[in-house]
Formats: structure tokens, C-alpha cells, sequence
């Protein structure tokens, strides 16, 4: 038992009106031993159950994320005059929505903005489908590759992956937690602002809960992130919903931050979101949306791509990155890009 981490715990697990905050530096090294297994499994749970009844606050987080920051992987900096752009959406996956999210960043790719997402497999608490599916779909290896493997494809095509059972093996240890006390840690949130990434990034964030968003700003405050994208978007993702408002909120490098309601109906999209009713037919769709066919959730993957496309710099209105992304999808460039970073991991994974 380590006696440091049971002194930590009691401040966050002493009840509503005994406990206390941790400070920053008490987060990371809370993290840090959690991560290295140096707490034990009764301890980790209790934190974690504890954590989350008590709810973070941005010093906490801003912690955890350094201690994430020390031991977990960071792919190298790539040559390009373009952020990065890193998906923060949750590890455990959609079950009631059509997710666009890989779509998204393979327009974003084709477009020229290196992407790069990350997750792991099928994970509690809601079993949702996640990333790696789709790319096992589309018959990409993503899961396969090295640090150096996953920098190398970001730099050459502008697209990557970091899979967090291969590259981050202590966090993927800390998954069955999830599974024993029934509930998402506050770790679940840590993932949304994670960036795996050490040059220049924009990190988008997708959140549920209104209160997310300010624990977004104020955390990424104090680490020193001055560019990213807060999202409320479909089930806590990137994905922009057509059945409602999307409420974006948008910060510059220059410390100003923006609040942008987007109502899809202004811009002649439908107000249905596509419902994931079978992982098989899902899938299938996405063929039907690469190839530029009429669906609903092709729509959608214009919705998304369009305003991405936009924040990201590549259009300077949202109304050309809605023609863009339509443009993209209808003439086969989302298509051919996925066709490319299939022939490059091929040769990058052999047999």
C-alpha cells in the first residue's frame, strides 16, 4: 500500500463537506502513481469513484494531464506549417448515434491538415463502437504500428492513430476500473483533452455537460494550450449534431475565446441525426458516403467536414467549406486519401 497515494485519497474521498481539491502537483503525482501501479487496485478504485463524486476542478485535471504527459507516449513533431489536429472524443465509443469523426479526419487529410486521433478498443461503460472498428473496416492497421511508424504516417499522410493497448499500456491498465465501479472516471475526461502530440496542435475537444466546456478552458489554461475547439457535440464527440444547435466554442492563440452557435437548418441541412442502429450497417454506410452517394449521413460528414474545414484555415467561410467538403467527397479525394494511407501502411506493415 503506498501510504503517499491513501494520504491523497482522504482528501478527495473525506465526504461532501471535509474533502479538498488536490493541487496540481498532488493530481500529477496521484497520476503518476496510478499509472505505474505504485497505488493498489483498492486504492485506484476508491480514487477514482471518490474523484468523480466529488468532480474535478482544472488544477486536477491540468495535473493528471502532466502526469499522462511524463509517462505516456508523445509522437515527435512533423515538418509542417499546419497545427495538428487532435480528436479528443470519448474512449468508450457510440451506441446510439452514426459517428462521422473518422470521416472528418480523413477529409481533413485530404485536405492537407495532419490529424491525428486517438482510443482504444470496445470499452465501458457504454460499449460503444470505437475508432479502431472503423479502421479495421476500412482495413487499415493503424493498431499495428510503432510511435515512430504512427509519426512517420502523420508527416507523409497527414493522418494517425495512437492506440492506447500498443502505445500507452499503463493507461490501458486502468480500463477495467471502469468495468468494477460502473461509472466514468474522471479519466474519461482526461482523454477528451489529451494530446498525444508534442509540436504545434489544435486540440478538439468533445464535451456532454455544459460544465465541461469551462473545466476545458481553465485547464488548457493552465497547460499552456492557447489554440483548440470545444465541441458539445454527439455523444460527448467531435461530431457536430444536425438535430439541434451546435454550440461550438473556439480559442485563439492570442488568448481570446469565441462562442459560435451553428444552427444546421440555416444552411439547408437536415435536422436528423442518423441513428446507429447496427455496427454492419454502419459501416456499410460509411462506403456509400466515401463514394459520394445520397444518405442522410453523407449530410452529416458535410456538416462536419465543412465547419472543420474552416476552423481549421483551409476555407475562409463556412459556406465554401461546406461547398469544399462536398466537393471532396462527391469528386473521391475523402476516397482516393483513404486508398493512399492503405498502400503506405501496407508497405509500412508487411505480411
Amino acid at each position: 500500500m503506498s501510504q503517499e497515494f491513501r494520504d491523497l485519497l482522504k482528501k478527495v474521498g473525506s465526504g461532501s463537506h471535509t474533502s479538498t481539491p488536490l493541487t496540481r502537483d498532488e493530481a500529477a503525482r496521484a497520476g503518476r502513481m496510478m499509472l505505474t501501479q505504485e497505488a493498489t487496485p483498492a486504492q485506484i478504485g476508491a480514487f477514482l469513484i471518490a474523484h468523480r463524486i466529488k468532480r474535478p476542478v482544472p488544477a486536477e485535471l491540468a495535473g493528471l494531464l502532466d502526469a499522462y504527459a511524463e509517462l505516456g507516449p508523445v509522437i515527435s513533431p512533423i515538418d509542417s506549417d499546419q497545427p495538428v489536429a487532435v480528436l479528443g472524443c470519448p474512449y468508450d465509443g457510440r451506441s446510439r448515434t452514426a459517428p462521422v469523426t473518422p470521416i472528418t479526419a480523413l477529409m481533413l487529410a485530404a485536405a492537407g491538415i495532419p490529424t491525428l486521433t486517438h482510443g482504444g478498443d470496445r470499452m465501458p461503460t457504454k460499449y460503444g463502437i470505437p475508432l479502431r472498428k472503423v479502421w479495421q473496416h476500412w482495413g487499415l492497421p493503424l493498431d499495428q504500428l510503432s510511435l515512430d511508424e504512427v509519426q512517420h504516417s502523420l508527416q507523409q499522410e497527414n493522418f494517425g492513430f495512437v492506440y492506447l493497448p500498443h502505445h500507452f499500456p499503463t493507461a490501458q491498465a486502468l480500463v477495467q476500473y471502469r468495468d468494477e465501479i460502473g461509472k466514468r472516471p474522471p479519466l474519461a475526461t482526461i482523454e477528451l483533452f489529451w494530446c498525444p502530440y508534442g509540436g504545434n496542435a489544435h486540440v478538439v475537444s468533445g464535451f456532454v455537460h455544459p460544465p465541461t466546456e469551462n473545466l476545458a478552458q481553465e485547464t488548457f489554461k493552465l497547460r499552456q494550450v492557447h489554440l483548440f475547439t470545444t465541441v458539445k457535440g454527439m455523444e460527448g464527440s467531435c461530431d457536430l449534431p444536425l438535430s439541434r444547435t451546435a454550440i461550438i466554442g473556439m480559442a485563439q492563440p492570442d488568448g481570446s475565446f469565441e462562442r459560435l452557435l451553428l444552427h444546421p437548418k440555416d444552411y439547408g441541412f437536415p435536422h436528423e441525426d442518423v441513428p446507429l442502429d447496427d455496427e454492419e450497417e454502419y459501416l456499410d454506410q460509411l462506403g456509400e458516403v466515401l463514394a459520394g452517394k445520397p444518405h442522410p449521413l453523407t449530410e452529416s460528414a458535410i456538416w462536419n467536414g465543412g465547419f472543420y474545414l474552416w476552423r481549421f484555415g483551409v476555407c475562409d467561410s463556412l459556406e465554401q467549406g461546406f461547398t469544399t467538403a462536398r466537393k471532396l467527397l462527391l469528386e473521391g479525394s475523402v476516397a482516393a486519401k483513404l486508398e493512399a494511407l492503405k498502400s503506405a501502411l501496407a508497405v509500412a506493415t508487411p505480411g
